[in-house]
This record gives C-alpha cells, structure tokens and sequence, in this order.
C-alpha cells in the first residue's frame, strides 16, 4: 500500500473531514456520540435539536426523568438503554467532575455510555490528544485496504496509529468513515468509481 498516495487521495475527496454529528459544545458532542452507537449520525441528527433544546447542559439532563428522554430519542436504536445512560453520564458529570466532562481516557470511560471508541471520537474532536475511534467503518475499510488486520477494534486501532502519525490520525479515522459510507460500503462496494480503487488489495472483491 502506497500510503502517501492514499493520504493525497483523500486529502483531495475529503479536503476538510469533520464529524456529521451536529453539535455546539462539549455537552453535545458527547451526548451526540453516544447514541451515534449502532445508529446512523442522521438518525441522532433528527432527535438532538429537540433534546437540547429541552435538556440544554448536563445539569438539565441530569435532573430529567429516563422516560422523558425516551420519548424525545424514540427513533435511535436501544433508545431505553441509551436514554438511562446519558442520564446517567450527565449526573455522574455533576456529581464527580464538577459539571465538566473529564479530558482523561481512563476517566472518561467510566461515565455511563462511554466506551474506547466513544472515549477516542470524544478526545480526537475536542483536539485534546490524538486518537483513533474505530467504529464499523475503519474497521471494514481499513482492512479491506490492507491498512490493517484484526478481529477486534482494538487491533485496528493499534496497527492504524503504529502504521500512520499522530499529525493526521483524527483525519485518517474521519476519511476512513466518510469513504466507506459514501464509497466503500459494507454492501456492494462501488469499486468501479472508488479514487483509490488502484491502490485496494481489495478491489471488485
């Protein structure tokens, strides 16, 4: 694999890779994150502006009622488990971390909610250290490009930051999403007018 070849690739189809996700603020971001769990960001775009709106702080949301929640994120998949866990997030946010989200990995993944991927997106997009968020679409697209191989998230994520810099990590796991929902998708890839089909061990597989 031609790395260098596939970074200017990518640096040209996706010239400014950010988040679908809509959010404002840290609050937002990772409320956003964690139902965009299993769940397409679309679907999460559909449900925040009503639930921020009512439960604008993680203060506010931490004073609501699981129920009330439930009826706003209906539409998001696992909803009832989701609609315990922000709540959840937000008091433990309250009550251990003096209303601010923690900066720290390992505090971060206590919060109710919050996984290693969740943790990573959470990092990467607040710019406080650079990481690598494996979801279902750097996992499938990183390996069909030979980029990486593994059976868990976890060894995706350690061959991407050992085989790329830390300069364009945060890039590389937005161009990495980006391409294989508009491209590389996990359904009949569209090979034929992939830019960097020539580059892809994978190519019309």
């Amino acid at each position: 694999m031609n790395k260098t070849k596939l970074i200017k690739t990518f640096e040209i189809l996706y010239p400014e890779p950010e988040s679908e996700l809509n959010f404002k603020n840290t609050y937002q971001l990772v409320v956003s994150v964690i139902l965009s769990a299993q769940c397409t960001d679309k679907k999460v775009n559909e449900v925040t502006p009503t639930l921020f709106k009512d439960f604008s702080s993680f203060k506010k949301l931490s004073e609501a009622k699981i129920s009330q929640i439930e009826k706003i994120i209906r539409q998001v998949n696992y909803y009832k488990t989701k609609s315990k866990n922000i709540v959840n997030m937000a008091k433990m946010v309250i009550e251990n971390y003096k209303g601010r989200l923690p900066r720290k990995h390992n505090e971060l993944i206590k919060l109710p909610g919050v996984g290693r991927k969740t943790a990573n997106v959470v990092l990467g997009e607040l710019v406080v250290t650079p990481t690598i968020a494996v979801d279902t679409h750097v996992f499938r697209v990183s390996q069909r490009l030979g980029l990486a191989k593994g059976k868990t998230p976890l060894d995706i994520e350690k061959q991407l930051m050992k085989g790329f810099s830390k300069s364009i990590w945060r890039n590389l796991h937005h161009w990495l999403i980006l391409h294989g929902r508009r491209v590389c998708k996990a359904q009949n890839p569209d090979c034929v007018n992939c830019e960097v089909s020539e580059l892809c061990p994978s190519k019309f597989l």
